[in-house]
């Protein structure tokens, strides 16, 4: 049958031609911007994915600029305190030189004075001037800010790294579990002998050991116990090994101890000579490396099995529990060096770190230099840098006779210069300083390597990946394109072609009309 006011060959042919122009433009739009997902309509869920791994690249690529910038900043400081080492260095040289009294004048002496000085006011210009796109990095600006830390129980403290993310202040408690201790050995003072108590009751050879030489003392019958002492004292530079009196008085016994405190410190005394007549000599420890105990007499402590005979005796470093983690000891000193929460070295007083059991609190309110180093900003993706002030007044601090003294000591006019002739003293400030800057090298040289340079690493090949996961989901595949593309000229073409044959069908009816 046929009607002309429906050609419904012709609706079904246009519809056809709408879909095939449409997938035809569709088709054209992703081969000219290479792109399978241009609106949200092309593929909602896709659209999502691809967005967010966009956002999470974007951030990324910005973590690899924020590292390779931390990275910058690190190896300016540590060029800096390169040449801090050698002028210390230098330093040390100049002071071992003026300690040979006995071949250099008073003159040479004031002219290694000048250099000293000279280089100490360059280490505190290094410190004052070092930056980075005016940043000052080692004039203390980026060091931790401290409060309520108490002088009685630190002598000296410096954090490395501090975690204060959604914190305005972090609390540090320290508390010691084992005192740290010289190396002690005990000579008891009451004897049955001629001489009575107090005194050697023969002739005697002695041999001195210690952390820092050995020597050999002689001594005849009838020394008391307090000329023993001063003879001992008098090599103490020599062997790092001092004596003193049992609680004051030379009836109640003699205590050798090592200068130092911890481990790595050692006495030795034997008798070498020892006859029969010598055999009263006879030194002890503590048992099992046990606490100090209070003053009492050395019989006492004896017979009540708290000393043992020996004739050679370690020291103990000390063991403090802060903020829950055990710290590792060396000497008076404490450090926590890689924790994620706090890390940390402090120097306690002798007073604080000999005592079992003290405690103390300080707050850290602020200051680090925070550096971003992943695309979310997190605690988890950031790292907080402490750098010291490196300037005279604050480099070198060591305890010695319970005051703490920096590398400004050495200066001229300072209790360690050279005309003091402090020698020993100045050289353990120096040997500190060296240390400290050292350690601070170590640090920043280890944060560079294995933080930041690894965290540039891993960064890009998570890009790499997030980006190759994008592409997927969102990138258009030319060869399928370009395949579906000729379908859909095919189509349109022909769609096109149908059409128009469906249009002139109508032009059929007329020829019923003419007969």
């Amino acid at each position: 049958m046929s009607r002309i006011n429906s050609n419904i060959p012709s609706l079904i042919a246009r519809t056809n031609l709408n879909r095939s122009s449409q997938d035809l433009n569709l088709r054209l739009e992703r081969l000219s911007t290479g792109l399978r997902i241009n609106r949200g309509k092309d593929d909602p869920a896709g659209l999502i994915v691809s967005n967010r791994l966009g956002s999470e690249i974007n951030g990324l690529n910005q973590a690899v600029k924020n590292s390779e910038r931390a990275s910058s900043v690190i190896s300016t400081a540590e060029g800096a305190l390169a040449e801090v080492q050698d002028l210390l260095n230098s330093i040390r040289g100049l002071v071992v030189e003026a300690a040979n009294t006995g071949a250099i004048s008073s003159d040479e002496r004031a002219a290694n004075q000048l250099q000293i000085d000279s280089a100490i006011e360059s280490i505190t210009r290094i410190s004052n001037s070092t930056s980075f796109g005016g940043l000052k990095l080692l004039n203390g600006s980026l060091d931790y800010v401290l409060s309520g830390v108490s002088n009685t129980a630190i002598a000296k403290t410096q954090i490395f790294g501090a975690n204060l993310t959604n914190r305005t202040a972090l609390s540090v408690n320290v508390q010691t579990i084992a005192s740290a201790q010289t190396a002690r050995l005990y000579v008891r003072g009451d004897y049955a002998g001629p001489f009575g108590n107090g005194a050697l009751q023969s002739s005697i050879t002695l041999e001195i050991a210690g952390p820092k030489g050995v020597q050999t003392i002689q001594f005849l019958s009838g020394t008391t116990l307090t000329n023993v002492r001063n003879a001992i004292n008098q090599f103490k530079e020599s062997t790092g090994v001092s004596a003193t009196l049992n609680n004051n008085n030379q009836n109640s016994g003699l205590v050798f101890s090592s200068v130092e405190f911890g481990s790595s410190e050692f006495i030795s005394v034997k008798q070498i000579d020892r006859v029969a007549a010598g055999g009263f000599f006879q030194t002890y420890a503590l048992n099992n490396n046990a606490s100090v105990p209070a003053a009492a007499d050395i019989p006492t402590l004896i017979g009540a099995g708290t000393l043992v005979a020996a004739q050679q005796d370690t020291g103990r470093d000390v063991f403090a529990i802060v903020n829950g983690a055990l710290g590792t000891g060396r000497g008076l000193r404490i450090s926590l060096p890689n924790a994620s929460t706090l890390s940390l070295d402090m120097l306690l007083t002798q007073t604080f770190g000999t005592t079992n059991g003290s405690s103390t609190t300080f707050n850290i309110t602020g200051g680090g230099a925070l550096y971003q180093l992943g695309g979310d900003i997190n605690s988890s993706q950031q790292i907080n840098v402490g750098l010291p002030s490196i300037a005279s007044s604050r480099l070198g601090g060591t305890l010695i006779s319970g005051k703490i003294n920096f590398l400004d000591s050495i200066r001229s006019g300072g209790g360690n210069d050279l005309n003091s002739k402090n020698f020993q003293n100045a050289t353990n400030v120096l040997t500190s300083a060296i240390d400290e800057v050292s350690l601070l090298r170590g640090r920043l040289g280890a944060l560079e390597r294995n933080t930041l340079d690894t965290n540039v690493r891993s960064v890009q090949a998570a890009i790499e990946n997030l980006t190759a996961s994008q592409s997927v989901i969102r990138d258009a595949d030319f060869a399928a394109e370009t395949s579906q593309l000729s379908r859909a000229q095919v189509l349109s073409s022909a769609g096109t072609s149908v059409l128009q044959l469906a249009n002139s069908q109508t032009q059929n009816v007329l020829q019923l009309l003419r007969q």
